[in-house]
């Protein structure tokens, strides 16, 4: 049995179709995924902190940072202290609020108004869920050397780590709902996961952070974006079906 060219073409589009269902039905798994691993590690680190039991290890990476003879000093040339103090910035709540309202001002010039609602609750809540569990837990700074960065609240989760994963990621899963491109899903989940990375290392570089710290934020904000990606997804499901 002989195949037209349009038998082809039509062969080819479904097959493509399929792959493309099968990918877009795998995300969620994916993300629920991260969810648990997210608030499993969260709450293992967490456990680790309120039984004190994780201090060893926290100082023996926190000081890995520093000059062997002098902790006071933190590794590497002058300029790179420069360089963490502008990078842990970015996980700023000034920065963050104004990333975010671009953002969302830009969802809701193209009538995206679900998107800008999705956007503002998940990172608000997500700052929210980081403030009352360093009230919950109260762990103190770190006391092994000066901090190079001001800080005003207790040391237990990240809170840097925390709304920076929450935001990028977040922003991460506005990119890849909108943009089908596989090339450019991986792209801004990469930059997400660095620059959440990149904050969360420059916390423990100043001196502010136990490891401990940023791990657990780190996680948090991965758990909490997943869950928020989900029930976004399972909203959006329901509306269509209704």
């Amino acid at each position: 049995m002989a195949f037209t060219m349009s038998d082809i073409e039509r062969i080819t589009s479904n097959l493509l179709r399929g792959i493309a269902r099968r990918r877009e039905a795998l995300v969620p798994v994916v993300v629920l995924g991260l969810l648990a691993f997210g608030a499993y590690v969260f709450l293992a680190i967490a456990d680790e902190v309120a039984e004190g039991e994780i201090r060893e290890f926290d100082e023996l990476l926190f000081l890995a940072l520093r000059v062997a003879d002098n902790p006071e000093q933190p590794l590497g040339p002058p300029w790179l202290e420069e360089a963490a103090l502008e990078i842990t910035a970015l996980g700023g709540y000034a920065l963050i609020i104004l990333a975010v309202a671009v953002v969302t001002g830009l969802l809701i010039v193209t009538r995206r108004y679900g998107a800008a609602l999705y956007t503002i609750l998940t990172v608000s809540s997500g700052v929210l869920l980081s403030y009352f569990s360093k009230l919950y837990f109260a762990r103190p700074r770190p006391d092994l050397v000066e901090h190079l960065d001001i800080t005003h609240t207790a040391s237990f989760p990240s809170g840097h780590a925390v709304a920076i994963t929450v935001a990028y990621f977040t922003l991460a899963a506005l990119v890849i709902r909108f943009f089908d491109d596989l090339r450019v899903r991986i792209y801004v989940v990469c930059v997400a996961v660095a620059i959440s990375m990149l904050v969360g290392l420059s916390r423990i570089y100043l001196g502010v952070h136990w490891p401990s710290d940023v791990a657990a934020g780190w996680a948090l904000g991965v758990a909490w974006a997943s869950l928020t990606w989900l029930l976004g997804s399972a909203l959006r499901f329901w509306r269509g079906s209704h």
